[in-house]
């Protein structure tokens, strides 16, 4: 009896198995043949990850040509697929079917998710590491709350406030860079600087030194997860055998968090010494206050208030720095609209600091930056879930299908931006987003779209803007001959070698 009950175990199992491992993925596979949804067959186990992973590496292996092409560079595999398959197609995480989608209509529909049929997809444990469950993940009334003190973060006067901070933090870089004048500087390296400073300075009220440490062990994190995004663990394998990134990054993970406890504790030490509830009107301020709160619906965990300190130190300083990056490569590239962008500076600011309601005038660089959105956005994915089955436009997709929109291919489209879709062309943007997309805002979606675009696209658009205006007060710039072009994905897209220029001193 007892070896009988043990076969009927070992036979379940199998029969578990096989309806995971096989039976459920070739019924979506042939569901969405049907439906005229093609893509890569199904693997066993790994899915599509191995071509994934073997197509990006060789990609990177090789430096790219002066080109904005990036789109087979960045992403070859969609960029491939989407050639072979279609528009929309379906690829494989492993065991998770992931419907790539690039029709803007579709993408809208996503995105917007009018009925909340399309949340969050759930974080895979290492970028929960990174981000938590704050409000780049969370979903439900936590979202919506964490969503009401961010919007009073970074809107309005709040913005007005940080100002200041931002301008002092572009100060610092333009005189450090001084001695660089007529050398070779990495903007990269430098932009990692000034941006990590501005978060220091108007989220947190204290300095890049001081979060330095933070910082580094963001960087490093940052590099584990993107490793392993495609990595396919088995479920339990963990609890049996640990790599050295799943070490390495609890080890990161800790040492983000006690660095931020000890910020926060700071702060609250200050307050209770100061004036009652003094606790700022910063963004760590707001969020004192909402942990502090009377209440109870509105009011912070400390644990929830650690994670968006974690959220925004990351956010804040990973995105912003490859866009002044790219922004200061492309007019390195193209003098004729530094020109135009500096003139522009000199005509609104002279030679004075310039004034946060003057940065709203900056028309030519808002193109400029726009433009350098749409070759280069800083998030090229956006991902969600379909929790059960949903009918997306003429589709039926069935539960548990992840939906990816890619930002990189809709912002490299023919179709939607001409033939010229590859070239620097700022002025696609003078009559603004909706006449450059022939008012398909699907198109252009660098920060998102809908309820969950991006909360903090204002204070990135005045941290790069006080920063570019200030520059072109100062210097000029050509590229250096020791630039190497490879642009690469890392989260967000990154310079994988840095960019590197002349400066040439204006004074």
């Amino acid at each position: 009896m007892i070896l009988s009950f043990v076969c009927v175990l070992l036979l379940f199992g199998l029969i578990k198995a096989i309806h995971k491992l096989w039976w459920t993925p070739t019924r979506i596979q042939n569901l969405m043949r049907l439906q005229g949804i093609k893509g890569p067959s199904y693997r066993l186990l790994y899915g599509n990850a191995t071509e994934i992973i073997n197509m990006q590496t060789e990609a990177m292996s090789r430096p790219m040509n002066l080109s904005h092409d990036i789109f087979s560079h960045v992403q070859p595999h969609i960029h491939s697929w989407a050639k072979r398959y279609g528009r929309n197609f379906l690829q494989w995480y492993g065991l998770q079917p992931v419907l790539v989608v690039t029709e803007p209509e579709l993408c809208k529909e996503i995105l917007n998710n009018k009925d909340g049929v399309y949340p969050k997809q759930k974080p895979s444990k290492f970028v929960k590491k990174l981000l938590g469950d704050g409000i780049t993940m969370t979903t439900g009334e936590k979202w919506v709350k964490l969503r009401k003190v961010s919007n009073h973060a970074f809107h309005g006067e709040s913005l007005k406030n940080m100002f200041a901070d931002m301008k002092a933090s572009a100060e610092t870089m333009v005189e450090r860079w001084k001695i660089h004048e007529g050398k070779e500087i990495d903007v990269f390296e430098e932009f990692r600087l000034y941006t990590s400073e501005v978060i220091s300075r108007t989220a947190f009220g204290s300095s890049y030194l001081e979060g330095k440490t933070l910082f580094e062990k963001l960087s490093k994190l940052t590099i584990i997860i993107f490793r392993n995004l495609l990595k396919v663990r088995f479920p339990g394998m963990s609890k049996v055998f640990r790599t050295s990134d799943e070490i390495e990054s609890d080890k990161l993970e800790k040492g983000i968090r006690d660095s931020i406890m000890e910020i926060v504790k700071k702060r609250e030490k200050e307050a209770t010494i100061g004036e009652k509830d003094s606790f700022g009107n910063d963004f760590l301020g707001l969020l004192l206050k909402a942990h502090h709160g009377a209440n109870d619906k509105q009011r912070l965990s400390f644990e929830e208030l650690v994670e968006e300190c974690r959220t925004f130190y990351f956010a804040g300083q990973e995105t912003t720095n490859s866009l002044l990056s790219w922004i200061v490569l492309l007019m390195a590239l193209h003098p004729d609209w530094q020109e135009e962008a500096r003139k522009e500076v000199l005509q609104l600011f002279g030679k004075q600091t310039p004034n946060y309601d003057g940065l709203a005038q900056l028309k030519t660089m808002s193109m400029i930056i726009n433009e350098t959105l749409r070759l280069y956005p800083p998030a090229i994915l956006i991902v969600r879930r379909v929790e059960k089955e949903v009918k997306l436009g003429k589709l039926l997709v069935p539960a548990n299908v992840e939906l990816l929109v890619p930002t990189l291919a809709l912002h490299h489209e023919p179709q939607f931006w001409g033939q010229d879709v590859g070239l620097f062309k700022p002025e696609r943007f003078s009559e603004g987003v909706s006449k450059a997309t022939n008012d398909n805002m699907a198109a252009f979606i660098p920060f998102g779209m809908g309820p969950r675009m991006c909360v903090g696209l204002n204070f990135a658009a005045i941290e790069a803007k006080i920063a570019l205006a200030m520059i072109l007060q100062r210097y000029s710039f050509t590229l250096s001959p020791g630039y190497v072009h490879s642009p690469s994905e890392s989260l967000t897209v990154r310079p994988q070698h840095g960019v590197q220029v002349i400066l040439h001193s204006l004074q």
